[in-house]
This record gives C-alpha cells, structure tokens and sequence, in this order.
C-alpha cells in the first residue's frame, strides 16, 4: 500500500515522502497512525550520533488502530486501539522473567531495519528504506509492528493523548514506580526536565515523596515541575546543583535521577544523595562518554543502578499509567504539544531548544 512518512536521508532532517509498504506477514500488525510522539532517542537518530541506516523512518511512540492482521496473530483484531511500544522477543530469559527491556535481543529487535528473513518493508520506488524502529517506525501513516508490542487500549480513549505513554511516560514514571519504589515521606531529586523528569516528578508524588527537588537550566521547565509536584527548584548553572540539593536536604536526599545523560550531571546526581542513597540513570550518554567520580563517594552504602523503560512490562504498566492519569494522578498532557506531520522538523527544533517538552506529530488523517 502506499503511505506517508517522515523520512531522514540526511542526518539533522526529515522529509516528508510517500513509500510503498509491504503487508503484514506472520505476527505482523498493520497499524494506522493517529500520533507519534518525539522522545530524545529520536533526536539522536536523527542526527547520527545513534547510527541508524539511512534512508530511515524513525518513530518509537505511536498511536493508532489495527487495520490488518497477519496470520500468526492472536490477540490483536482490525479495528483495535493500540499504543506501540519497545520490540522484545518473548522467549530469552530476560523476557520470560518479566524484564522485556532487557531482552538479549534487544538491540537487533529495536535497531531493525528488516525483517528476521531479510526481506524489506518499506520502499520508494526501487530503493529500500529502512524501518522497524523499535519495532515500528511510526513517525509514518502507517506501521508495520509485531503483535507483542502494540498495547490494546479502551477504544473510548483519545488516542492522541496517549502517545507519551509508549517510551518518556513510562520510563520517567517507571523510574519512581517500578525501580526506585520509594516509600511515602522519602525524598527525591530529578536532575534534568524533559518528558521522563517531568513524568518521574509526577511519580513520585503519587506515591507521596515529600521533598521532591527539581533540577534544570530552563525556567520554564522548572515553573511546570512546580506545578506537577515539586516541592524545590534549583537552576542549574554556575553553583554545582548537588550542593544546591544538600542545602535543601542535609546530608543529601534518598533518591535521585539523572534524566539528562550528561557526564557531569550524572555524577552531580551521585553526590546529591547521603551515604546510603539510590541514584537511578535514565539519560542516554553520549557515544564513549565516561563518567568520572569522586572515589570517596563509593566508599559509603550507595547504590547507582541504570533503567531502560522504567523496567516495565507495557501489557502491564501502560494500562496502569493510563488509569493514573484518569485519575488526574498523572497528567502527562501538560507536557505536550501537537504539530501537524508536515511541521514535524519545527517540531523537532523546539524540542531542541526546550520550548516543547513532549511533540507529538498528528498525522493528517488523524481524526478520519
């Protein structure tokens, strides 16, 4: 069938083209898209500093509903509502112990640029494109996903709104819930604003953190912490921000978060916590980035520990945030804003320069 996407043939842009798409095959599930959210591994795609074969689509935060199923598939019918989320195999160890984030295969799955067998999915006129993104590619009308991670939701649900859910939501919000898991009255310090900071501020007060500490450059960014949850702001800049975070909590806070993938943050969210504090890693790092530390830190009770998605199994935890956020307990919306799949590159540059927190690119016949 023909299609719509957003193409990157060179690093930094997207193209708007039409391609060819194959139909789906096995567990395969051709899905319309109604949204897609831009999350930061995105933006690093984009520009090649995560090597992705170009000609490319991109997309790991999509939307829509099922049009066709292949025979393999089980679960899914046409005409169901689903979130796509991260590709897992569903048989290694990892998975089959709930931990599909860590799946060994994990890289080939969400790195894809073909099928299993070689076979491409995508194409414009004679040339392949390369697309299976986290197993979707879904900055595009429609994506070809396999059956295990497209996440069926209540159809009366504004599908839209929901894309956040697939990667930011759920790794911010399943940093807190799933990992951390800290108890009411703990304090929390999350180092770096975006779509996972904000969400996991938002978490944390759900669960009843009493000092929740936000750090960023941008004020902007801190003034919308505040009105999610927390309790102190620091702006980053010339006085180191763990020393800004000691001056609020004595001896230094439970948990912290790094959202920020910066070497010298990572570390200033190291020291912000006391000797027997968690920090939590949940920022993408650049290539061959090194971390360096003050040894004595170690030398305490001190846990450091990385996520990927929040550790969350999306079948699960995706219903769960979507029930948070019914309950006004997780308002995720007040992250974004909406752009049309045609202004999807200022898109890209407002979530660049941190006017737009959470883009989410509506396709153009979204509400068809």
């Amino acid at each position: 069938m023909d299609i719509q996407a957003a193409v990157v043939r060179e690093p930094g842009r997207f193209t708007i083209e039409h391609l060819e798409l194959d139909a789906p095959q096995g567990d395969e599930v051709l899905v319309r898209v109604i949204a897609t959210g831009l999350c930061h591994t995105d933006i690093v795609a984009l520009d090649q500093h995560l090597p992705y074969p170009l000609p490319g689509i991109l997309g790991h935060e999509g939307v829509g509903v099922v049009q066709r199923v292949g025979p393999r598939v089980e679960h899914l019918i046409p005409g169901d509502h689903v979130i796509l989320s991260f590709a897992s195999c569903g048989h290694c160890a990892s998975c089959q112990s709930g931990q599909p984030a860590y799946c060994q295969y994990a890289r080939q799955l969400n790195l894809a640029t073909r099928r299993a067998d070689g076979s491409c999915t995508h194409h414009a006129g004679s040339q392949a494109v390369s697309a299976g993104f986290f197993g979707q590619s879904s900055l595009a009308s429609h994506a070809l996903v396999h059956e295990r991670n497209a996440v069926r939701v209540p159809k009366h649900l504004p599908l839209v709104d929901l894309a956040p859910l697939a990667c930011g939501v759920q790794t911010g919000a399943g940093g807190v819930l799933n990992v951390l898991k800290p108890q009411a009255g703990s304090s929390l310090v999350v180092h770096g604003l975006g779509a996972v900071g904000l969400s996991a501020i938002m978490a944390a007060k759900t669960v009843g953190c009493t000092r929740i500490l936000a750090v960023d450059l941008h004020a902007s960014r801190l003034d919308l912490a505040a009105e999610l949850g927390a309790t102190a702001l620091i702006q980053a800049g010339d006085t180191p921000s763990d020393a800004q975070v000691h001056a609020q909590v004595p001896g230094g806070v439970d948990f912290a978060i790094d959202a920020t993938g910066v070497p010298a943050v990572m570390g200033a969210a190291i020291a912000s916590t006391h000797r027997t504090g968690t920090t939590l890693m949940l920022g993408m790092a650049p290539p061959g980035a090194s971390l360096k530390l003050n040894a004595a830190l170690l030398l305490g009770g001190r846990t450091i520990r990385s996520s990927i998605e929040g550790d969350s199994v999306p079948a699960v935890f995706i219903p769960r945030l979507i029930e948070l956020h019914r309950a006004g307990l997780l308002p995720f919306d007040r992250l974004c804003r909406h752009y049309p799949l045609d202004a999807i590159n200022d898109a890209i540059a407002d979530c660049k320069s941190g006017r737009t927190v959470k883009p989410i690119i509506v396709m153009p016949d979204a509400h068809a």
